[in-house]
């Protein structure tokens, strides 16, 4: 028996491409560079699946630890730091996992566990369904906040 075929589905390409948008490889999304609150939460907003919620906890924590904390999207990455100072913490999607990246993780107490080829620079990865120690996040995030920033 044939099936009949399915409708094309119908798409404003314009509303489409302003809401939504593009997921790269392994599932990050493609956010235009810019500087401050909306282009962060842009990305945590097309996080997709599980990594949405993820993403808007590890925002919230960030914000809490660090007050007036300076925020930007550039290489379809979040990126948090101290305004003049530099960067100190990146996000960015995976296929199975958020990672974390505390750019001067080597000399944070007790060292973020995922090494990196890149000098200073250690990661956390959060998968799905994976509990992760808020307090010790945050406080990495503090304690990161406080060394100096990567001008990237």
């Amino acid at each position: 028996m044939k099936l009949p075929a399915k409708a094309a589905p119908t798409r404003n390409k314009g509303t489409e491409a302003a809401t939504k948008p593009t997921l790269l490889a392994g599932g990050n999304p493609q956010i235009a560079k810019g500087y401050g609150d909306a282009p962060v939460q842009a990305y945590l907003a097309a996080m997709p699946d599980w990594k949405g919620d993820v993403g808007r906890r590890l925002d919230a924590l960030i914000v809490r630890a660090v007050p007036g904390v300076h925020k930007a999207v550039k290489w379809n990455s979040p990126l948090y730091g101290i305004e003049g100072e530099g960067w100190f913490l990146g996000l960015h999607c995976f296929t199975k996992y958020v990672k974390v990246a505390f750019f001067r993780g080597m000399l944070l107490h007790p060292v973020p566990p995922g090494a990196s080829k890149s000098g200073e620079t250690r990661y956390l990865h959060i998968h799905e369904d994976e509990q992760f120690d808020m307090a010790q996040f945050a406080a990495w995030v503090k304690q990161a906040s406080q060394l100096p920033g990567e001008r990237i």
